[in-house]
């Protein structure tokens, strides 16, 4: 059986076939999987039975393990988080807001994978924003706002102790393990438009979630032109919504898109185990 990829027919995505990812991986192989991640973005791996061992090993074809910085871990593997939610759960969808993970972090990772272990009959899609076609497809004028800007990073809205994810949202019964800290409220810079270090193209890196302010801006302005990007970064002709399965295994390039989760899955289990994958400078 030979590698079969499949573009989604949105803005970005594909599903890869042909493959068995419970075996070694050749480097050959390895650097043509590579190639079509930073093709499409996002790759969607089906039928793929992985163990938590399976899902580490994987990882790393793509780059070293990263950090979670606020995610508890399953026993055994410091490097896996579960993503989940119980039926009767009635904490706020997490991560319910297109964003691109740990963008607050000194060097944000290259990239996440997820894999699906219980996967309810209907809702939770992941919806994925092309951020290189958002920014070529920028109108003039909001090109001319964000050429050259700096935005400050933080996640003080969603983990500090007094953030989204916080104390309160800790006692509200959430069985997802969130570690909020006041470390959370480190800020650091990255440039608006970032640069791809492996492909050159251009993307908005700009995530609502994270980006407390833009240097030179006051507050005001900051909030207003946050609300602007949002709106253009978000619209549908950006947007692949991916539909899961269990034993799917899912990895996208955090460098050139965001993601948001969405709910419609109540009454129902849901279990993701996830892993980051490292940039390097």
């Amino acid at each position: 059986m030979s590698l079969t990829v499949t573009p989604s027919g949105a803005a970005c995505g594909a599903t890869v076939t042909g493959l068995d990812l419970c075996q070694p991986l050749s480097d050959d192989l390895v650097a043509e999987l590579r190639l079509h991640w930073l093709t499409h973005k996002v790759l969607a791996f089906p039928d793929q039975p992985l163990t938590d061992d399976d899902l580490e090993r994987v990882t790393r074809c793509f780059g070293e393990l990263g950090e979670d910085p606020f995610f508890g871990h399953i026993e055994g593997h410091e490097h896996i988080s579960a993503i989940q939610r119980r039926a009767d759960e009635t904490t706020p969808i997490f991560a319910e807001i297109f964003h691109s993970d740990w963008s607050f972090m000194p060097l944000p990772p290259a990239g996440t994978a997820l894999f699906g272990i219980t996967i309810p009959p209907q809702g939770g899609d992941t919806l994925f924003a092309d951020q290189v076609m958002a920014y070529q497809q920028m109108p003039d004028e909001l090109r001319q706002k964000v050429e050259g800007l700096t935005a400050v990073h933080s996640a003080a809205r969603g983990y500090a102790p007094d953030g989204l994810y916080g104390d309160n949202d800790q006692a509200s019964g959430r069985s997802m393990q969130i570690l909020p800290s006041e470390k959370a409220r480190e800020k650091h810079r990255h440039p608006l438009v970032r640069t791809h270090r492996e492909t050159g193209e251009k993307a908005l890196f700009s995530s609502a979630a994270y980006i407390k302010e833009f240097v030179g801006l006051s507050p005001e302005e900051s909030e207003s032109l946050l609300v602007e990007l949002y709106l253009h970064q978000s619209q549908e002709a950006f947007v692949y919504r991916h539909q899961w399965s269990a034993n799917m295994l899912v990895m996208w390039d955090n460098r050139s898109l965001l993601h948001s989760a969405t709910g419609g899955y109540d009454g129902y289990d849901r279990l993701l185990h996830r892993t980051t994958i490292a940039d390097v400078a």
